[in-house]
């Protein structure tokens, strides 16, 4: 079982930086793959980014990759999620999520999940 808590989230404006924190809860964390998603009003939830157990492995969205940087310290429990140069059609809410085992783009692979953090990226 692993608990997790986003947090880090707010109302940028575009061109601007911002890192989004998951903490999480519970043994073994090293074992977890971890993976950022996010659903905008309206729309299905979609990958943004994930990183392996071991944090040596990241893949990205297409729509994020350059701008965006999924990191995690193992010793902190800690996932983030740096965002550069947002856009506002990068405007969702961000979810952190886990699973055992590799990491994947899909979310109905990830067992556990955030609340949410809200992310509102201004013109």
């Amino acid at each position: 079982q692993v608990q997790l808590v986003e947090s880090g989230g707010g109302l940028v404006q575009a061109g601007d930086s911002l890192r989004l924190s998951c903490a999480a809860s519970g043994r073994t964390f090293s074992g977890y793959a971890m993976g950022w998603f996010r659903q905008a009003p309206g729309k299905e939830r979609e990958f943004v980014a994930s990183i392996s157990s071991g944090g040596g492995r990241t893949y990205y969205a297409d729509s994020v990759k350059g701008r965006f940087t999924i990191s995690r310290d193992n010793a902190k429990n800690a996932v983030n999620l740096q965002m550069n140069s947002p856009h506002p059609a990068d405007t969702a809410v961000y979810y952190c999520a886990a699973r055992l085992g590799e990491m994947q783009m899909s979310r109905y692979g990830y067992g556990y999940w955030g609340q949410g953090t809200q992310v509102t990226v201004s013109s």
